[in-house]
């Protein structure tokens, strides 16, 4: 499950979290992942788990048939409908109780969501996907990569092996989130079991990881 101090955060950092993404270092990573995205979903019907700002909703946009970006926080959300896409729906909705009637969808998109899925969380996450999504249907994640001197230090580790970073938001709160950084060898043990087809492109700053549900 999200934690409450996680769903806090986002909902004050809102008008100011793609701030992350005009740091000069990320530019080029940035670029080969818009790229990677616009090749593996082109033409899907794509159900966008944790849209946030609508950043990635966009890249999703410009290639997809539709999308349906969903969100638990309606800051978010709200932030998300202004950039003015074309075909693009927007539901709240929590990632771990979507609606039975979600929707039909060949893809699922989550970036920058799985780092924070609880270790002991994400088999009944991906079993939720493919109980609501169905066989084939193609999922990418994008996340972090740990970088010394780039990441915000990790705070502490907890018994499940989930770690946790300390952020301040532009309200002066101190929040702490947790933020995992899984290696490839954990990322496909993780996921083996409930998808196959892994695919992994690992970057300095970010990875992308693309499959498809059993």
């Amino acid at each position: 499950m999200i934690t409450e101090q996680l769903a806090q955060f986002y909902a004050v950092e809102a008008q100011e979290y793609d701030r992350v993404y005009a740091n000069p270092d990320v530019e080029d990573d940035l670029d080969e992942l818009h790229d990677k995205i616009d090749e593996v979903l082109s033409g899907h019907k794509v159900l966008e788990i944790a849209c946030g700002t609508g950043y990635w909703t966009q890249t999703l946009d410009e290639v997809a048939e539709s999308v349906l970006a969903t969100d638990i926080n309606v800051e978010m959300l709200e932030l998300a409908k202004t950039r003015g896409f074309e075909r693009v729906e927007f539901s709240l909705a929590d990632a771990f109780d979507l609606p039975a009637d979600i929707g039909s969808f060949t893809a699922c998109f989550a970036g920058f969501w799985w780092s924070h899925v609880k270790r002991e969380d994400q088999e009944r996450f991906l079993g939720q996907l493919r109980a609501k999504l169905g066989k084939d249907t193609v999922l990418v994640l994008v996340d972090d990569t740990y970088v010394d001197g780039h990441s915000d230090v990790i705070a502490r580790t907890d018994a499940e092996g989930n770690t946790y970073q300390f952020l301040t938001a532009i309200d002066g709160q101190r929040y702490e989130i947790i933020k995992n950084f899984p290696s490839d060898s954990t990322l496909r043990k993780r996921l083996a079991a409930q998808v196959r087809e892994i695919r992994i492109l690992r970057l300095e700053h970010y990875w992308l990881l693309s499959c498809r549900l059993k």
